[in-house]
């Protein structure tokens, strides 16, 4: 009789839930600002319940399916590693704060944020790119290179990127080592170490 019910009142507050998904999705209203506004809600509010059964059905969904599926484990377990990966990278890129925000204002703060955020995007696209290209090179060689394996490679890597010392640049001889399109070549010798080449 509950389960009944607690359908039914899902049912019923539909086009409620579908108006408030695309305030979200449309920008006109933010996450926290609804979340706040139904955790502040009273007891009656059938919109508030019926979030908090579709809370639970969703959580319960969830649960069953991780406990009852490896495949699903494992996938979760992969995006963990990822994203543990990006943190560590964040970590690296602002060693000398040891990871933390040490600007006394709001607007100092939010800037050092940005710039963190700046430069981890820039090295994930770089590594993202010659990732791809790498691909592309194992490919035009025969090279079997499944999809499966590349989703398991995370491009929050910090282990090409030189933290210490100084970066000398021969301003004259780099851009002549780029090719037709502006990349660098990719490194045969690297590759080679890898296993990845003859």
């Amino acid at each position: 009789m509950g389960a009944r019910w607690n359908e039914d009142l899902v049912a019923d507050c539909w086009p409620d839930l579908l108006r408030m998904a695309g305030s979200l999705k449309y920008g006109q209203a933010t996450a926290s600002l609804i979340v706040g506004k139904w955790s502040a809600a009273s007891r009656q509010n059938t919109l508030a319940a019926a979030l908090k059964e579709w809370g639970m059905l969703r959580r319960t969904v969830h649960l069953a399916k991780y406990l009852s599926d490896p495949a699903f484990r494992r996938k979760i377990s992969r995006q963990l590693n990822k994203g543990e990966s990006l943190h560590a990278l964040r970590r690296d890129l602002h060693y000398a704060q040891q990871g933390t925000i040490t600007r006394p204002h709001l607007e100092q703060q939010t800037e050092q944020a940005w710039c963190l955020t700046l430069l981890t995007n820039s090295v994930v696209a770089w590594t993202t790119e010659y990732y791809s290209r790498a691909v592309l090179e194992l490919r035009s060689q025969g090279r079997d290179v499944p999809d499966e394996i590349l989703s398991h490679i995370s491009p929050g890597r910090s282990d090409t990127i030189n933290f210490f010392g100084v970066v000398n640049v021969d301003v004259e001889a780099e851009p002549a080592k780029l090719d037709t399109s502006g990349w660098r070549p990719l490194r045969p010798a690297q590759l080679r170490e890898l296993g990845l080449t003859p």
